[in-house]
């Protein structure tokens, strides 16, 4: 592969961006070696402690193993990359070579929120509870600016992931939404029929502050899995 020579800013970033793009995009396959240290260097035009800054952060996302005085093996990012891979490519503006990616992290936004909003009926205190009421309605007050009721949905939806109690969901969360992820890389005008039910929204809160698991995880199901509009050419500039 043909490297891009990288200017002295930042040329770890750029490194890493290159090295990562041309793994997942299956220019090197699992299994296959990266050149050495010193050939990278060379076809970077940097020194070597850039190539091994980069080469460590691709082996925190799980595309290489680098092993002491051995090459660095290309992994498979199917097995062995998780979240963070996804949220790196988002930021510099790439993606996934796959197709779905959207539809299956909506897909995976529903299937914590439906199991969150039945947790948090069960274990939250009352203190949480009313703050669900409280979003609820600040959520429903900004009707019908979607830009701004987006937001507000963050914010309600990361009460409910508390008072749920679940780290690994919270945490799972914040992937989701963090860097434009998913939710926040979906406009807001595309998730029209999600966002404008302020109705169901309320209905959710309700059901979680009177302890309702069953009508939460329900009313969750609806909401999360509203379809989404047909994208606009402003949304693609978005």
């Amino acid at each position: 592969m043909a490297f891009v020579p990288v200017t002295r800013a930042s040329v770890s970033d750029l490194v890493f961006g290159q090295l990562r793009d041309a793994i997942v995009s299956g220019t090197y396959r699992t299994d296959d070696n990266l050149p050495g240290e010193r050939e990278l260097a060379a076809a970077f035009q940097v020194n070597r402690h850039a190539v091994r800054e980069a080469l460590r952060r691709l082996q925190q996302l799980g595309l290489v193993r680098v092993s002491q005085g051995d090459a660095t093996r290309v992994l498979d990012w199917r097995v062995h990359a998780g979240l963070d891979l996804a949220l790196s490519l988002v930021q510099s503006g790439d993606v996934l070579p796959v197709a779905t990616l959207v539809r299956d992290m909506m897909d995976m936004r529903a299937c914590i929120g439906v199991d969150a909003a039945r947790l948090c009926a069960r274990r939250a205190d009352e203190a949480v509870r009313e703050q669900i009421r409280r979003a609820a309605e600040d959520f429903a007050a900004l009707a019908p600016d979607l830009p701004a009721m987006g937001e507000a949905n963050i914010a309600l939806w990361r009460h409910i992931l508390r008072g749920g109690g679940n780290t690994a969901y919270l945490l799972a969360f914040n992937s989701l939404v963090a860097g434009a992820l998913a939710v926040g890389k979906v406009p807001p005008q595309r998730r029209a029929a999600e966002l404008l039910d302020v109705t169901g929204h309320r209905r959710l809160a309700e059901a979680i502050a009177e302890g309702r698991a069953d009508d939460a995880a329900e009313q969750a199901r609806a909401l999360l899995t509203a379809p989404l509009t047909a994208p606009t050419r402003k949304d693609s500039r978005a």
